[in-house]
């Protein structure tokens, strides 16, 4: 009996790169028409250099339909309210950074109400479950609950891998722990409330002692006789808190079930077609970039 072939699948929460590559070059950079494409160029050469040094056979890239609301806002609107919105300049180059993926020849995934990690997240369940390996490429900390023994986080901007046993050591929890963790401290980024007056340090020492955040409610006496400072204080502030941490919980858990599906056929990165990218090229007068490009025809 031949044995089944497994693959890797590169999962990019391409957000992050977008907005680095934004902040990092200069307006000046401009197409014939003189309309800003820094983060366009940016982001393209993120893409390049990524499969040069890392030769991906599989890649899916996941885009936010929106910067400023998601179904989230629904479960609380001022989720990420305090971040404002984007700068109209960033705004207008998305749609580009998008077109720039698909002529790229990857997998491109994008909904207005899921983020971009939900995306990732329900490919990446597809993906584990079919047997294949994963790697989640972004910077944000949330994507580290997929990482298990077939997925790795990888923060490309900082060269960093982390394994189950790295994001331990990073976070303080094991990676299934990271939306209970988060719905004990909170998260300020995202503007999730936490439970007021538990902290990072609190929090993991909370599961250390405890699997996951019912655990915990299901046993506030055993919390207050923790040799924790403040624990009667902290089983106090649980207790009242219940709803906020299970909120906060909630919206800290990656969506497994975001409108994204592919067969690992589909995930299968061809490379840049000239026919699909060199229109794009000449809109955005990227010359130099087309050389560099690792054309499949």
């Amino acid at each position: 009996m031949t044995a089944k072939s497994t693959h890797t699948v590169h999962l990019v929460d391409a957000s992050p790169y977008i907005f680095r590559a934004y902040y990092a070059l200069p307006d000046s950079i401009t197409d014939p028409s003189g309309t800003p494409v820094n983060a366009v160029l940016g982001f393209a050469n993120f893409l390049v250099g990524y499969v040069a040094d890392h030769h991906p056979s599989h890649l899916a890239l996941a885009f936010d339909g929106s910067l400023s609301t998601s179904f989230r806002n629904e479960l609380l609107p001022e989720y990420k309210a305090q971040r404002g919105l984007p700068p109209p300049e960033l705004e207008a180059q998305l749609d580009a950074c998008l077109r720039f993926g698909q002529g790229f020849g990857a997998a491109t995934f994008i909904d207005d109400r899921y983020e971009a990690d939900d995306l990732v997240g329900t490919l990446w369940k597809q993906v584990r479950a079919a047997g294949h390996h994963v790697v989640v490429v972004s910077n944000d900390k949330d994507l580290a609950q997929l990482v298990d023994d077939g997925t790795e986080f990888f923060d490309a901007a900082r060269d960093r891998r982390h394994d189950a046993a790295g994001v331990h050591a990073s976070f303080g929890v094991r990676p299934d722990q990271i939306p209970d963790f988060l719905g004990l401290a909170g998260d300020a980024v995202d503007n999730i409330p936490g439970v007021a007056g538990v902290g990072k340090k609190t929090a993991i020492a909370l599961l250390e002692a405890f699997e996951h955040l019912e655990d915990i409610y299901a046993d506030l006496e055993r919390v207050a006789g923790l040799p924790l400072r403040g624990a009667a204080g902290t089983a106090r502030k649980l207790a009242e808190q219940r709803e906020a941490a299970l909120l906060s919980r909630e919206l800290a858990t990656i969506a497994l079930d975001a409108p994204a599906s592919a067969t690992l056929t589909e995930l299968r990165w061809r490379g840049p077609a000239h026919a699909d990218l060199d229109p794009l090229l000449d809109e955005l007068g990227f010359g130099r970039l087309r050389e560099r490009l690792p054309w499949r025809d």
